[in-house]
């Protein structure tokens, strides 16, 4: 895995979703101009498509090889790792060659098949804790990943459903979470967000996001996951729930401030 530096936490950051090369390449760069600032390490997030939408009218991507080039050109004009999702045992190997962490959505965290061909890549692999799973059922999606001989793996804590249009963070599981012996991180978008609404259109609450964050990094979480945009009211996927892009920096200082005074 990505060496960091652990009296720090790391940052997991970008789009929801690779919209274009322009905006794309803006926020990579914009935030790892912010990271090397205040010497936080950056994996820049974007998904090369999304298979997971709760209508058949939302925007899924513009086409997997476009989207992945773009991912190739912010390694190459950044040098910062990327992250990426993978739904299907077969597109392991595919985005693995682009994509330096794979990303293992909630709803597809027990996957046996697509967690051990993850693993089999080599790459790190990230994997949400799904929403109907205790943090200490964990042990066994990590166990899948370690008994394919990788032993990169980390966990995102994204919430749990509270009744059918909420997610709620218990922040008690993060003891749970740790004995896996792995980086464990905190997603703060998509544990605000307000899931099967009736619109198609997931909601959420993007106002909590700085809220969740320092909570996140007072009791000890390793990494801080976030979407961010510039415009998220324009943004293809999850706007409602985003971090607009100019409220980044603001907020990352102060989580500084909270590290520094727990360690």
């Amino acid at each position: 895995m990505q060496t960091y530096n652990n009296q720090n936490f790391f940052l997991i950051a970008g789009p929801c979703v690779v919209e274009n090369e322009n905006i794309t390449l803006h926020i990579a760069q914009t935030i790892d101009e912010i990271c090397k600032r205040l010497e936080i390490h950056f994996y820049f997030k974007a998904s090369y498509r999304k298979a997971n939408r709760s209508s058949i009218h939302s925007f899924t991507g513009i086409g997997d090889m476009e989207a992945l080039s773009i991912l190739a050109k912010v390694k190459e004009q950044t040098g910062v790792p990327v992250v990426t999702d993978i739904h299907a045992p077969e597109e392991a190997a595919f985005a693995a060659q682009v994509a330096d962490v794979l990303q293992i959505p909630a709803f597809l965290c027990r996957q046996t098949d697509l967690l051990q061909a993850a693993a089999k890549t080599g790459k790190v692999v990230n994997v949400k804790k799904g929403q109907f799973l205790s943090p200490e059922a964990m042990q066994f999606t990590v166990e899948k990943v370690r008994a394919a001989g990788n032993p990169h793996v980390m966990i995102t804590e994204r919430g749990t459903c509270f009744g059918y249009q909420d997610l709620i963070v218990d922040f008690r599981g993060i003891k749970a979470l740790r004995q896996n012996r792995c980086p464990v991180v905190l997603d703060c978008t998509h544990a605000l967000q307000q899931p099967n609404q009736s619109s198609g259109v997931t909601g959420g609450y993007p106002e909590l996001v700085e809220t969740l964050a320092k909570a996140g990094v007072a009791v000890g979480f390793d990494g801080i996951f976030l979407e961010t945009h510039p415009d998220p009211k324009k943004a293809l996927s999850d706007g409602a729930n985003m971090l607009p892009l100019s409220q980044l920096e603001p907020l990352l200082e102060k989580l500084l401030k909270i590290r520094s005074a727990v360690l």
